[in-house]
């Protein structure tokens, strides 16, 4: 079940929205300052935040910004004001959409649900595992941020280890998974021969390696973090 964060200080429209997406099973966590809203965030696992711009101990800017520098957690700001230059402050601070006050609740349901539908497809084109970053459909790595330039097999490499992390793949696995099936043979060597060059560009030392682990006598193993 997904969770909703609302911080909004009027507590019909507050109470109306909660209602509303209960409804339609979320599950949903009500604040009504920044710093409930604040704390609420960081004491719950939260799929969404629907923040008001105006808020009584501040504005809602800095607690998009906060959230933003941290996750990517999806922000609709919410706010009274209709000038195109605080909609732009809003997308400047993170924000993912923009609603202004007074609005029909089926219309904000739509916006809640057409900006997790654009997360959820954006996240699908990306593999996470610890500090790495693999982008499906841009074939890029990033470690922290900065991309490694790897070459399309290690990609095809990395692709396999890190869509099966945790488990042992062994060396017929791989080689089935990764070039049988495209009628290409690629042997042993060639294959230990692309792992070294991969963990020295992570940075994983094969006699100390925490990410990919050599299980000796059965294969590799990408280390779930």
């Amino acid at each position: 079940m997904k969770q909703i964060l609302i911080i909004e200080d009027d507590e019909n429209l507050c109470r109306g929205i909660a209602f509303t997406f209960e409804k339609d099973g979320y599950s949903v966590i009500k604040a009504n300052t920044l710093k409930s809203g604040y704390i609420n965030f960081e004491k719950h696992k939260v799929d969404m935040v629907i923040l008001d711009l105006g808020l009584p101990d501040g504005n809602g800017l800095e607690l998009c910004r906060n959230i933003r520098e941290k996750t990517n957690t999806p922000i609709i700001m919410l706010t009274a004001c209709d000038l195109e230059t605080d909609e732009v402050s809003g997308f400047m601070a993170g924000a993912d959409d923009y609603v202004t006050k007074p609005f029909s609740l089926s219309v904000l349901r739509a916006r809640v649900e057409a900006v997790f539908r654009r997360t959820e497809a954006k996240e699908n084109h990306f593999i996470h595992s610890g500090g790495f970053r693999l982008d499906i459909a841009g074939c890029k790595l990033f470690k922290n941020n900065d991309e490694i330039i790897i070459s399309a097999t290690e990609f095809r490499l990395l692709h396999y280890f890190m869509s099966n992390a945790g488990q042992v793949l062994t060396k017929e696995k791989i080689l089935a998974a990764l070039w049988d099936n495209q009628g290409v043979f690629v042997d042993e060597n060639t294959l230990s021969v692309n792992i070294s060059r991969l963990r020295a560009k992570i940075g994983d030392e094969p006699k100390n390696s925490t990410v990919l682990k050599t299980i000796h006598g059965m294969g590799y193993v990408w280390v779930k973090e």
